[in-house]
């Protein structure tokens, strides 16, 4: 394996919009073990007076909230590496183009690879620029500092072009070769596409630089990156195509080709999930024996009566002593039914998948979910002592009622069947969305008017009053490969209103005994 190591899990929590709040987990088994386990478990702590509970909110109501999506990760590569590294999609491309192309399907594939590690590289491009962008002052940018960030920009700013330049000019030479019709549109998709994706990070990056000065040496690197833009646009307009953007319209069908074309190209990259009900399968065997047992039960009461009590059958005693007994045995059934129910719902995962690769067919591992609630749910220590940073925690709990939800996700992902880069084995990436809005409709309205006295005269006014709710979530990430374990623990918090979310807040723990300083999460851009 090669010597460059990464987490075997990463995570990064944000929020999606109004409604969502997203989870992104990244599983990156290293190969010292045939199989790596991952354990994602969740824990929100919602106050009472949202009304949620098993009954308020069952199971399928949980599951139907959750969006999912599981995906190879992205392959990394430089702008710099795609020019060059042999087995980079452009290269393999431009190189089949010499020595005779593989199947058209094949064709398609590197070009929305491509696209995939094209777009990867520049928002990683982005996050550089925004990591070095700080205003000018005693701890800002200095000239050296400034000369690197200009360095990077139009080196990328040339990367970029050239990668560009190089994927049109083969685009132009297949023109010569009979390709079907599908294939030539999905390669037109995947240029344009490429193009929006310039145009969508080369403005954020511009954004990121809003804090500089827009005079003197400051304005040079933004003029490099919107010349791009504008050239991007410029050329798409040439090709008659309809996602350029507009200053007076509704952008509309700019927003419809971006999100079409982004799930058309990175459309390789996703997972398929077969689902599985081991747990039905399960339970019906409890379910059997529960009345299997209720049975013997009714059985015996008539043998012990015939034996014992010399009963005849024709008689009235007979008759009733039958009846008691079977309503005594559906009670059985019915309580060990119930009984049973509980057991599984403790001890066995509530659905399961299969990870399936697309192309090749082959089950690289399984994904199973449970989640649970109320006094079932046993809060760990870790996590408790977490929460006790915040001083309304400590003193609410055992006082103040709260509903604890668990979410529960294992990960079994099989180290061999991963595809293998240069580099290392290819991760998955997890993608949880989550939807809020049942938690919404018990809330108060979201403002509120306050009495207020005019100190100086005494008179008698109204000021606004902003009503929230705080939810606490409570996330514990287990990794367990070639019998190595890792825990790890974090808390965030969601500010509510009846409108949807309003900020999540990261409560980092301290060693003092002073309450966290909550801060806040960036929204997901």
């Amino acid at each position: 394996m090669p010597s460059e190591s990464a987490p075997l899990l990463q995570n990064r929590l944000e929020v999606h919009d109004r409604k969502q709040f997203e989870i992104k987990l990244e599983y990156q088994p290293s190969g010292a073990d045939d199989e790596t386990r991952y354990l994602v478990e969740m824990f929100l702590f919602l106050p009472n007076s949202l009304n949620i509970d098993a009954e308020t909110y069952p199971r399928a109501d949980f599951y139907a909230d959750i969006h999912n999506y599981v995906r190879f990760t992205t392959p990394v590569m430089s702008l710099e590496e795609l020019l060059v590294v042999e087995g980079s999609p452009l290269m393999r491309l431009e190189a089949w183009l010499r020595t005779g192309l593989p199947t058209e399907a094949e064709v398609v594939y590197q070009a929305k690879l491509l696209c995939c590690i094209f777009r990867g590289a520049l928002r990683r491009f982005v996050k550089l620029v925004d990591g070095r962008c700080e205003p000018p002052s005693a701890a800002g940018l200095g000239e050296a500092e400034y000369a690197d960030l200009q360095r990077i920009i139009l080196q990328s700013q040339e990367s970029v072009v050239k990668v560009l330049e190089r994927f049109r000019g083969w685009q132009k030479a297949t023109g010569e070769l009979r390709l079907q019709k599908k294939t030539r549109v999905s390669l037109r998709l995947v240029d344009e596409y490429m193009s929006l994706t310039v145009e969508q990070y080369f403005r954020k990056a511009v954004t990121e630089m809003d804090a500089l000065p827009r005079s003197g040496v400051y304005i040079e690197p933004r003029k490099a990156l919107m010349a791009a833009v504008i050239r991007e646009e410029t050329y798409r307009k040439e090709n008659q195509l309809r996602s350029v953007l507009s200053p007076t319209g509704d952008n509309e069908e700019y927003m419809h080709r971006i999100g079409f074309l982004k799930k058309f190209c990175m459309n390789i990259l996703f997972l398929a999930a077969r689902r599985k009900q081991k747990r039905q399968g399960w339970e019906e065997v409890l379910f059997a024996i529960a009345a299997g047992l209720a049975m013997a039960f009714a059985t015996a009461v008539l043998f012990v009566a015939q034996r014992q009590g010399g009963v005849p059958q024709e008689s009235l005693n007979f008759l009733l002593i039958a009846v008691v007994g079977y309503m005594v045995k559906d009670r059985i059934k019915e309580g060990l039914r119930r009984f049973f129910s509980k057991f599984a719902s403790m001890h066995l995962y509530d659905r399961m998948a299969e990870i399936l690769d697309p192309v090749t067919k082959k089950c690289l591992g399984t994904l199973e979910e449970r989640v649970d609630y109320g006094r079932t749910v046993k809060v760990p220590k870790e996590i408790a002592e977490l929460r006790c940073l915040d001083d309304f925690i400590t003193v609410s709990q055992g006082e103040l009622s709260e509903t604890v939800l668990r979410y529960q996700k294992e990960i079994v992902l099989d180290a061999e069947l991963l595809p293998k880069t240069d580099r290392r084995l290819t991760g998955v990436t997890d993608i949880i969305r989550f939807n809020v809005e049942r938690f919404l409709r018990d809330m108060d309205d979201p403002e509120l008017a306050l009495e207020y006295v005019d100190l100086e005269d005494f008179s008698v006014g109204r000021v606004k009053g902003a009503k929230s709710y705080q939810v606490d979530l409570a996330f514990r990430f287990t990794t367990d490969e070639a019998d190595q374990k890792k825990v790890s623990v974090q808390l965030v918090r969601l500010v509510l209103d009846r409108n949807g979310i309003k900020r999540m807040l990261r409560v980092a723990p301290e060693q003092t005994d002073r309450p966290p300083h909550p801060e806040p999460y960036r929204k997901a851009a």
